[in-house]
């Protein structure tokens, strides 16, 4: 038998206490920092929607080798203090299920609890989002930026750019604006954006619209003034229906808006209406429902009254399918730390190890139900991103639309500012790295 339930912090103990009747300590738990109200209810309801229901899809197949998951949401509202509260209240398991890792899906919740979650030994994933140098696991070894580090989707970005131009080298003497959120998410990127500006010869503009983003008429003013050659959109919630149609109202073309992996879902395009047409952006996964293990999901879950979506129309879109990605991927590092640990409830310590063993190639794709869904990813010790590709979708009035094949973000010239980075974050920590050679 597995569990859901949604808690707001202040009766989270209640909330508890209640799951006491029926819970089993032969289950892993997974704690969800959730948030389903507030302005960015968007993506957090069609993330842990899709989450969950990929939660119980596993369930209904027996489980993770006999092992149930079992879940249960606090209510973060996206604020970090609440998140923080969540991560002191869920940390310890559910009545004997210990935690497999933490999914708050937010960068402040995320730096806020960092340090908590590696003295509790208890992974935090960030999937396409977080702290950049976390992808060195010698330093951190308990945070996963999964598939796409902020770096990297940057610099995908400006890789994407020039080859619109015709090649990395006609961004010389072009101008490019960065639209950022107000937030440490939006502010994480700006620092690669110098070093990428003063290595293609790009003139860059950094411009911030203050949380949540509902006015951001100065900034497209200075845009139209400005007039870049493309704006590269780091928005999130509603922010991004706002910059597409403060954009159309002054004039700036939409198709030269390149939208960041939080500025690509349907809930970022059409609340803009015609504004948002030929709107383009980066992802990491396509939406859709003709994937084996979204079809199975449908059959198992959602067809028989049990999805997690308070609207089925959401089923498929890009924020539900990230949280299935998001659930195979926790899963898979619960199976193959199941495979040394054996076939049972595991310690954050040893699903961690499972994280870093992660060997996602077309073969295990296909049997996952999930090839074309989720890019092939091989994590380590060294590299807890495992991925740093996207592809291009361009928005058509109704739907998105594939526009290019996968494009990779320039790792070589990143790794080195990544390690830097890291290095810098021991010192003062007082870390000594691990010596990955020696991990097995």
């Amino acid at each position: 038998m597995s569990f859901k339930h949604t808690l707001k912090p202040l009766a989270l103990a209640a909330g508890l206490a209640a799951f006491s009747l029926g819970a089993h300590a032969a289950e892993q738990y997974f704690p969800l920092q959730s948030y389903r109200i507030g302005p960015y209810a968007a993506g957090g309801t069609g993330f842990f929607g899709g989450f969950i229901d990929y939660l119980q899809y596993v369930n209904a197949n027996g489980g993770v080798n006999g092992v149930k998951l079992t879940w249960s949401e606090c209510e973060t509202e996206y604020v970090v203090e609440k998140g923080v509260e969540c991560y002191e209240r869920l940390k310890k398991g559910l009545n004997g299920a210990p935690a497999a890792a933490t999914n708050p899906l937010s960068v402040g919740i995320a730096y806020a609890t960092l340090d908590r979650s590696t003295a509790d030994k208890i992974p935090l994933i960030t999937i396409n989002h977080g702290r950049t140098d976390s992808t060195d696991g010698s330093v951190f070894p308990y945070a996963f930026p999964l598939q796409l580090n902020p770096y990297s989707e940057v610099s995908a970005i400006v890789n994407y750019i020039g080859q619109q131009l015709g090649g990395v080298d006609k961004l010389k003497g072009r101008k490019i604006v960065t639209l950022y959120h107000g937030s440490p998410y939006g502010k994480e990127t700006n620092e690669v954006l110098e070093k990428l500006a003063a290595k293609y010869g790009f003139e860059l503009t950094l411009l911030e619209v203050p949380h949540p983003g509902n006015d951001q008429q100065s900034q497209w003013i200075n845009i139209r003034r400005i007039k870049p050659d493309y704006v590269i959109l780091r928005g999130w919630g509603v922010m991004n229906p706002v910059a597409l149609k403060t954009a159309q109202k002054l004039g700036y073309p939409v198709d030269r808006i390149i939208g960041n992996i939080w500025s690509n879902s349907e809930d970022d395009a059409a609340p803009a209406g015609a504004a948002a047409k030929g709107f383009v952006s980066i992802t990491t996964h396509p939406s859709g429902t003709a994937f084996p293990v979204l079809q199975g999901i449908k059959k198992t879950v959602v067809d028989a009254g049990k999805g997690n979506l308070a609207d089925p129309k959401r089923f498929g879109t890009v924020y539900y399918n990230l949280g299935v990605v998001n659930g195979i991927l926790n899963v898979e590092a619960v199976r193959i730390a199941q495979a040394r640990f054996g076939n049972k409830p595991l310690t954050g310590e040893q699903v961690r190890w499972g994280f870093e063993n992660i060997r996602l190639d077309d073969k295990r794709l296909k049997e996952l139900g999930a090839l074309g869904l989720v890019q092939p990813l091989k994590l380590s010790c060294a590299d807890h991103e495992g991925g740093g590709a996207v592809r291009f979708q361009q928005w058509d009035g109704q739907q998105w639309k594939l526009v290019s094949d996968w494009v990779q973000a320039d790792r070589a010239l990143l790794r080195p500012i990544i390690e830097a980075s890291a290095r810098k974050y021991a010192k003062e920590k007082g870390i000594t790295p691990r010596d990955c050679a020696k991990e097995v």
